[in-house]
């Protein structure tokens, strides 16, 4: 499944830290990570470097996966990149690993739309963990229904951003289909009047057919969390690579 502009289009993936600064949604795997000492880490849908790159700074050995390459050139150019291995793809076509903690944080499960492609994702990520090893992601409470706020009336912003300027910012709501919700982000670049639009879809999975997913391709399901950012919001699951 093709990434969306804001994450391959070299002019928004260099927004995204400046227009997303508060990363509380990394806690909680943050958390996990250390609290389990875990030393080998697999980070999908890794983006821009900020969580891989959290973990490198505790010396954990981490590999970044992502399919946009101008999201990995953002990574790449950060202080302490050398620290992580940056790979272009995704879980599906990933080398030989073993790894102690495999991690999809932010939309990166949700938007793994197609059921197929979902359940391809869970196996590639199922194969890189040693056994015993751990698979954690978050996917947002569909009973919470976020995509009630995704207008422009709730959203718009403004955001200084060095070499930029000023950029307004803004998402709408464009269609839902049962599971599906699709919307748009809008970018203005105050400085020389350019518009950018960022298309996206993410499926709100519902915890009974999440569950259900990891069994299928081969989990256990050890917890699933609330968040402490968004509490009743988000569900963090944890499943354990299960072996015969």
């Amino acid at each position: 499944m093709p990434a969306d502009a804001e994450f391959t289009d070299p002019h928004l993936a260099a927004l995204y830290d400046p227009l997303h600064p508060d990363r509380g949604d990394l806690i909680p795997f943050l958390r996990m990570a250390e609290e389990s000492g875990v030393r080998r880490v697999l980070d999908i849908g890794c983006g821009t470097g900020v969580f891989a790159l959290l973990l490198a700074e505790r010396g954990v050995s981490v590999v970044g996966v992502d399919p946009a390459r101008a999201s990995l050139d953002v990574a790449r150019a950060k202080p302490g990149a050398e620290r992580v291995r940056w790979l272009h793809g995704d879980a599906t076509g990933l080398p030989p690993l073993r790894v102690d903690l495999a991690t999809m944080t932010a939309n990166v499960a949700q938007a793994i739309a197609d059921p197929g492609a979902w359940r391809d994702t869970l196996r590639g990520a199922h194969a890189s963990l040693r056994p015993n090893g751990h698979l954690a992601f978050g996917t947002r409470n569909p009973a919470w229904r976020a995509w009630e706020r995704w207008n422009r009336a709730s959203s718009l912003a403004v955001t200084e951003v060095a070499g930029a300027g000023p950029v307004e910012s803004w998402v709408e709501l464009t269609a839902i289909e049962g599971p599906l919700v699709s919307f748009r982000w809008t970018y203005v670049f105050r400085t020389n009047g350019e518009v950018l639009t960022s298309d996206s879809t993410l499926r709100f999975r519902e915890r009974d057919e999440v569950e259900a997913d990891l069994l299928a391709t081969g989990y256990a399901l050890d917890a699933v969390h609330d968040t402490p950012d968004r509490p009743g919001r988000e569900m963090v699951f944890v499943a354990r690579r299960a072996d015969v």
